[in-house]
């Protein structure tokens, strides 16, 4: 598999995940997480995916401070239903960088169902950003919008995209778009990971 180079530049996200350290998955737990994770879970590099890594990165960033971030110890908010636009591709990607699932997750290990992931994804939150994430111990939160606009297209995209959506673009205009397209997400993931612009990170002092 060969992806573009630029994938291996990205930020990665170092956190600790108990579960796996209790299952011996992983040595204290420890594992890093790249953005081709997130490609690899969603079949497809796009801006949504490279927003939705970014944007999990910078709220556990937020929650952990100078710590190592808890996996399996975050839940996950987002504002609009699960099958509205494209809310189903951000929480798939920050269920693979938080843990956090919904009804259908891993209920835990025990009587005391210790580790356990389920309900802890929520959708249809009365919350400002697009997505809140909070720390189930200390209750700390943060909310997070993302602005994709403030890294817009290549120019050439305005006449080249509606081609390549119809189906009418030759192999050398595909060639094009797919560079055009994986340079926007270069340019989110490489210029702009930590641009308040592009990613919105305010405190969420009030619980749902």
């Amino acid at each position: 598999m060969t992806f573009p180079d630029f994938f291996d530049q990205a930020p990665t996200l170092t956190l600790r995940d108990p579960l796996a350290a209790f299952l011996g998955s992983s040595e204290g737990g420890l594992m890093t997480y790249c953005y081709g994770d997130a490609v690899r879970l969603a079949g497809h590099s796009c801006p949504v995916v490279a927003g939705a890594y970014l944007m999990s990165r910078a709220g556990l960033s937020w929650l952990y401070e100078d710590e190592l971030p808890e996996r399996g110890n975050v839940e996950v908010h987002f504002r609009a239903e699960r099958d509205e636009g494209n809310t189903g591709v951000f929480a798939a990607v920050a269920t693979l960088l938080t843990g956090a699932a919904a009804e259908a997750g891993f209920r835990g290990i025990g009587p005391a169902c210790r580790f356990r992931r389920r309900d802890l994804l929520f959708f249809g939150a009365s919350i400002e950003g697009v997505m809140g994430l909070r720390r189930r111990d200390t209750g700390k939160g943060v909310l997070l919008d993302l602005n994709t606009e403030s890294v817009p297209h290549d120019p050439r995209m305005a006449s080249l995209m509606p081609r390549a959506v119809a189906g009418a673009a030759g192999p050398a205009e595909m060639g094009t778009f797919g560079t055009l397209w994986q340079d926007r997400v270069r340019r989110m993931l490489l210029d702009h990971a930590d641009d308040p612009k592009f990613i919105h990170v305010y405190d969420w002092s009030t619980r749902p």
